[in-house]
């Protein structure tokens, strides 16, 4: 309770900037929609099933975190284009 007094502004400086996330735990965020998936359908119905939504899942989040619009990273994808990113 101390170190959240101390560091209010830090903790809090969220609500001030929008350019600053909620949260910093990008892990705990990336596993989010398989747990939310696997919550809705009970399970996933297969091992290949889950290894394919796991990899469309990676995409997107590597395309988000280098600033890809996400709906060009699924045009991309269905053209057979990779973003500059992944080129290198």
């Amino acid at each position: 309770m101390e170190r959240l007094r101390e560091y209010e502004g830090d903790v809090l400086r969220f609500m001030d900037n929008k350019n600053v996330p909620f949260t910093n735990n990008l892990a705990e965020n990336d596993i989010r929609m398989t747990k939310v998936q696997q919550k809705i359908s009970g399970c996933f119905r297969s091992l290949d099933g889950a290894m394919i939504f796991c990899r469309i899942r990676c995409y997107l989040s590597v395309c988000r975190k280098q600033g890809v619009n996400l709906s060009q990273a699924l045009q991309m994808v269905f053209r057979g284009e990779l973003p500059d990113f992944a080129r290198s």
